[in-house]
């Protein structure tokens, strides 16, 4: 056995299993304790059973979520990283963000109460958001001549963030005040899904962008270098960009239709993860899908917990946590 693969292999398990410690942990834990047994006694009539409600339905969905998020936000930044060659970048660097949140913004302030296959309108309103930014960053991103233009990429995301946030603040200010206090709470990022729907219909779209991930991490290694040193190496160049950028962006988009925008999880586990492992994408990728899986269950459990029996925005709980790392990352790297 290779020593990558010996490394993938070690690393997967030890952070795999962090990952299904925290998931099979967190449901246990909240302000009314239940009992595993009885949660899972199925000779008791589901509407006596206290315990089952509060498992199936108020904390496992919850932990799914988190789970699905947190590893989809936290791959998505070590490709978009990649393809930016930006240690900074972020998940929302390019827009994805702010167009999802535009459209859940418009769809929690024009009252849409459509709900189709467990997906509220707030959902698809805010995913159909992520693909509206994606396909203008894109269409400004293509290049007369070279095709595709990640200079163009990163300006038209953040000229498209700016434009967005500007649309979401006119609209939370016409809004009326319940509105407003609802569309504060889902930019905050919150996990508080309603049953299985969602996660089911984010899933799919999660799981083609890690099978792109997975053709990724070689061409990625060799994208560090230079876009020439890739090319003469044998990498389309183009082609890798396209599938990072299109793959990133979707499962962005569908991690933020399920949780909200959820900040500093793309940069936090990505820079984390290379502090542990070293920069070899083919490890890095797995390993922070993993840790980006149990760091947001664990940052929802704290935000359960922190001000209980008031739940806390999750997304709160991140910033406070990445707001120092991410200044500790720049003095260590100054």
């Amino acid at each position: 056995m290779s020593d990558v693969r010996r490394r993938l292999v070690g690393w997967t398990l030890l952070l795999g299993s962090v990952a299904l410690a925290a998931a099979v942990g967190a449901p246990l834990i909240g302000t009314t304790r239940i009992n595993l047994a009885r949660a899972f006694d199925t000779t008791m009539p589901w509407a006596d059973n206290v315990d089952a409600q509060i498992f199936f339905i108020a904390r496992l969905p919850r932990v799914l979520a988190a789970a699905l998020v947190g590893a989809s936000l936290a791959a998505a930044g070590v490709v978009f990283q990649a393809l930016l060659r930006n240690p900074l970048a972020t998940p929302f660097t390019l827009g994805v963000s702010a167009g999802a949140a535009l459209g859940a913004v418009l769809a929690i302030s024009l009252k849409l109460q459509l709900t189709l296959w467990g997906v509220s309108a707030v959902t698809g309103a805010s995913f159909a958001g992520s693909l509206g930014a994606v396909g203008i960053v894109y269409a400004l991103a293509r290049a007369r001549h070279s095709g595709f233009s990640t200079n163009v990429l990163l300006l038209a995301g953040v000229t498209l963030n700016s434009f967005f946030s500007a649309l979401i603040l006119f609209v939370q200010y016409i809004a009326d005040p319940a509105e407003t206090v609802q569309t504060l709470r889902w930019l905050m990022g919150d996990l508080g899904v309603a049953g299985y729907g969602p996660i089911l219909a984010a899933l799919p779209l999660t799981l083609a962008a890690f099978v792109a991930f997975a053709w990724l991490p070689r061409a990625m290694n060799l994208l560090s270098l230079g876009t020439d040193a890739a090319a003469s190496r044998g990498v389309n160049v183009v082609r890798t960009q396209q599938v990072a950028f299109f793959s990133a962006s979707l499962v962005t988009g569908a991690a933020v239709s399920l949780g909200g925008p959820i900040g500093f999880i793309g940069i936090i586990v990505p820079h984390l993860v290379r502090l542990m492992v070293g920069a070899d994408h083919r490890i890095v990728l797995p390993a922070a899908a993993l840790l980006g899986a149990a760091f947001l269950i664990a940052c929802d459990v704290l935000a359960r917990l922190v001000m209980a029996p008031v739940e806390l925005p999750v997304g709160i709980i991140t910033a406070i946590i990445g707001g120092p790392f991410f200044l500790w990352l720049l003095v260590r790297q100054r």
